[in-house]
């Protein structure tokens, strides 16, 4: 498993699988164990994956400075996998909370990417608003589900602030297509693959400039594709919709009953578009 120094002195670890054009992976959580990935359903059959484990996560060291789990402190380690891996521009992949530092990596360093993929993304960086009703809405798809009542009831006390503990966990259900034992297993290893210490600064104040942080991504001229889960209360589709909006060159595109992990929902619908991502981009330099 290679590593590498990242500019603070923090060593950190990525993992390399697949063939194929390299695509950088930033994972969610927030701060959670780039593991979770997998192979993005099989897209190694298409593209090198490089998934890197944010500080504090995975096979990655602790900093020295906890304040540097801050998301915008973190656009320096992305520079620094860059250079390590001798590539002089990028593909990138944020998904969910990663999409986050995706974007201030592509708004800070944009001659570096060519081309990025926001997978049902977090808005935080860039300020958008998601109403209770965006989420309700999207979690009445899913009314014919024998799960539906309670999970729904639990969201309702989410959404209006009123939520006790058991409440997070009983909205879990709407993350996935399928709330099976497969979910399940999934949904138990997440939470202990997630740095909490970490996660709980990543967005603390000064990580996020939204008005900055849009203006820049207005001027980004590299093809970016927005993929939203049609079943997603995190990203409803509504918000994808304009959070594409404030790219020059983005397509938006709706996974049909996909959650919040796409790939594992319907795997081979998310390598296509992926795949078809790639050669659309390859077709014409950047921003055509």
């Amino acid at each position: 498993m290679p590593t590498f120094t990242a500019p603070d002195g923090t060593v950190l670890a990525y993992h390399v699988t697949g063939e194929g054009r390299p695509l950088l992976c930033l994972p969610g959580g927030p701060m959670q164990d780039s593991v979770y990935l997998g192979d993005l359903g099989g897209l190694t059959a298409h593209r090198t994956l490089i998934r890197l484990d944010l500080r504090g996560t995975g096979h990655s060291g602790v900093p020295r400075d906890p304040a540097s789990y801050r998301c915008d402190r973190q656009v320096g380690d992305v520079e620094a996998l860059r250079e390590e891996l001798g590539l002089e521009r990028v593909d990138l992949l944020g998904h969910s909370a990663g999409a986050n530092l995706a974007v201030l990596y592509a708004a800070r360093h944009p001659e570096r990417v060519d081309r990025l993929a926001l997978v049902t993304p977090s808005v935080f960086a860039v300020g958008l608003a998601i109403t209770a009703e965006d989420r309700l809405e999207t979690a009445r798809l899913r009314r014919d589900e024998p799960w539906f009542a309670p999970a729904y009831a639990s969201l309702e006390a989410v959404t209006s602030g009123r939520a006790a503990p058991p409440d997070w966990d009983a909205v879990a259900p709407f993350w996935f297509s399928r709330w099976d034992d497969e979910a399940r297993v999934f949904r138990a290893a997440e939470q202990q693959q997630r740095n909490d210490e970490a996660a709980a600064l990543y967005a603390s104040e000064g990580a996020f400039d939204p008005e900055a942080q849009r203006a820049a991504l207005a001027a980004f001229t590299a093809p970016v594709l927005v993929l939203a889960g049609e079943y997603d209360v995190a990203a409803p589709v509504r918000v994808m919709k304009e959070y594409a909006g404030l790219f020059p060159h983005a397509e938006l595109v709706v996974q049909s009953e996909a959650g919040h992990f796409p790939w594992r929902d319907g795997p081979e619908t998310f390598v296509t578009t992926l795949a078809a991502f790639r050669d659309q981009a390859l077709a014409g330099p950047p921003g055509t």
